[in-house]
């Protein structure tokens, strides 16, 4: 758990120095667990995030953008109604809790002066946003409703009383002596972190491992020295937030965690650490939960397509036994003289096999030995010509199976907004049925928003991230001596550089993206072809996103997702 209570701690301590005495100039909920309050302090703006997620709870400062819904929720709009124009007093930690509570001032609807506190618990999947009037301590809303039946402690609705989480009466670790460490814990008893996280508030088990990591052979003779050492570095706020990822999992703290391994990257600020640590994470949750019907049926036609291409080869090894009917045919024609009806086989000698080898040939006892000969002879007719379809029929559904794969790859990629238009794509083409919507409705002229970046010679780059952008992209967007790019027979985004003559530098840097956006995301050395867009082009009838061309070179290059982020925060 890496937002324990000493993050939580450090946390307010830096939005608290940025936002202490500023003014709240909107609120917005971008998603249903979300908050974004803009706040104006010390001459700039700030964006505030607020997260009550079941898995990415935090507060931070972000710079990075998020797109609000046409109807704000009504939660937002009771926010709207109390807080927008409000001053923050301040802002605090409960303790050493995971909460964080800012206490506002300002004048209602009637100007009369009124004290509310916005309330952040960062507890998991129990993570909630509450707003409180401060006078008579009751609750005005909050984002998650909890009735006692869920939770018997306290209930979290409107008009209830605003009680406290239940304490957990542990020691605060920044009062805590050496005599208190080695009262606390039993050295005999081993797992040492485990009784810090019990005994000691706020303390998560990263931390205490950290601690049993610096005292070395932990005993009660180094492991107080280290804990104390790890707390008074906290105490005098020097914090360096370290990321470490080793491959497989990142990991974030306001310290240096050596008891991991891994690559650390520091940051200048905890906010821009979690901006970076949670880059597209939350982003893919929310994509995976609106768009969880989506994957399942584009899941579905990619495993059918595959299957029934498995079984098209097979019928067509099947059919290339049309050779075999036809020799039997004028085989059992050459014969009819040996041949009675009744017979349920004949062997006769193969004048075709240089050896002049005998076959022996199956035959209908029903049949007449000329109509024995005819059945073989149809036989060979409609397996010839089966051949032409079956093979007609492998290509069509392989192009189908290419198109799935495609969606499939976009969807591990899309925003919000790419979900929905994933999905008014396969209306359009008649995969989904299509379902009326309520409130306004999209205008039929407008153009797909592509995703921007800049590379570091400052040429915009631009990237398709569904079929709609890139066909907009290529097909209309683009002009025909800029600089198109796309994996090489790899299912991926269309890229193109807003410029005819770009350096080497940035065409590296637009094919790592094409790799980035593409299936081969995870891969290295990812082959990536580029072209002009002239020599681009789509043919008629083709699946939406579904190009050709020609004339192209090959980049090999392995996506970077710190390059990515560099890309897109590049001026």
């Amino acid at each position: 758990m890496s937002f324990d209570g000493l993050f939580t701690k450090a946390m307010t301590e830096e939005i608290a120095s940025l936002l202490k005495g500023g003014r709240i100039n909107k609120v917005h909920q971008p998603y249903k667990n979300e908050l974004i309050l803009v706040v104006r302090a010390g001459k700039k703006n700030f964006k505030l995030l607020l997260s009550a997620h079941p898995s990415y709870a935090r507060v931070q400062i972000t710079e990075e953008d998020y797109e609000n819904p046409k109807e704000p929720p009504m939660f937002c709009m009771l926010l709207r109604k109390h807080l927008e124009g409000f001053t923050i007093e301040d802002i605090r930690q409960h303790e050493l809790d995971r909460m964080i509570i800012l206490d506002v001032k300002g004048r209602n609807e009637l100007g009369d002066l009124s004290q509310k506190q916005l309330i952040i618990e960062i507890m998991g999947r129990h993570s909630n946003i509450i707003l409180v009037d401060q006078e008579r301590n009751m609750i005005l809303d909050s984002i998650k409703h909890v009735s006692y039946a869920v939770n018997s402690h306290r209930s979290i609705l409107p008009g209830q009383e605003y009680k406290l989480p239940p304490a957990q009466h542990k020691q605060n670790p920044f009062t805590a002596s050496t005599e208190d460490i080695v009262k606390q814990l039993d050295f005999n008893a081993g797992k040492l972190d485990r009784q810090l996280v019990q005994q000691f508030a706020g303390i998560s088990p990263l931390f205490a491992k950290e601690a049993v990591h610096l005292a070395g052979l932990a005993n009660s003779d180094t492991l107080p020295g280290a804990f104390l050492a790890l707390i008074h570095t906290l105490s005098k706020q020097d914090y360096i937030p370290t990321m470490i990822s080793d491959g497989k999992k990142d990991v974030f703290y306001m310290l240096p965690l050596h008891h991991l391994s891994g690559e650390a990257k520091s940051f200048s600020s905890l906010s821009q650490m979690l901006d970076r640590f949670y880059f597209g994470k939350a982003e893919r949750d929310r994509v995976k939960q609106q768009g969880h019907d989506l994957e399942r049926f584009i899941t579905n036609e990619v495993e059918k397509n595959r299957k029934k291409i498995g079984k098209l080869e097979r019928t067509l090894q099947e059919t290339e036994r049309s050779e075999q009917y036809q020799l039997y045919g004028e085989l059992l024609t050459v014969n009819l003289y040996q041949m009675t009806k009744g017979l349920t086989e004949i062997e006769v000698v193969n004048y075709y096999d240089e050896n002049e080898g005998t076959v022996v040939i199956p035959l209908n006892p029903q049949k007449t030995p000329t109509e024995n000969a005819q059945h073989y002879f149809a036989k060979y007719q409609k397996a010839k010509n089966a051949v032409a379809i079956v093979q007609e029929q492998i290509e069509k559904t392989k192009e189908e199976l290419h198109y799935f794969e495609t969606l499939q790859q976009q969807l591990q990629s899309a925003s919000p907004k790419d979900v929905e238009e994933i999905r008014e794509e396969l209306q359009e083409e008649g995969y989904l049925r299509q379902k009326q919507k309520k409130g306004m409705k999209k205008p039929a002229n407008a153009k797909p928003q592509l995703e921007t970046y800049h590379s570091t010679n400052g040429d915009i780059i631009f990237v398709g991230k569904n079929n709609k952008q890139n066909d907009y992209l290529t097909n209309k967007f683009a002009r025909r001596d800029e600089i198109w790019l796309h994996t090489k027979d790899i299912p991926g985004s269309h890229v193109v550089i807003r410029n005819e003559v770009p350096s080497e530098q940035t065409i590296k840097e637009a094919a790592i993206l094409a790799a980035y956006y593409s299936k081969a995301r995870q891969s290295s050395s990812v082959p990536v072809d580029y072209t002009k867009v002239r020599h681009v082009k789509k043919p008629s009838g083709a699946k939406p996103g579904f190009v050709i061309y020609e004339q192209q070179q090959t980049l090999f290059v392995t996506p970077d997702e710190e390059i990515v982020i560099q890309l897109k925060n590049n001026e």
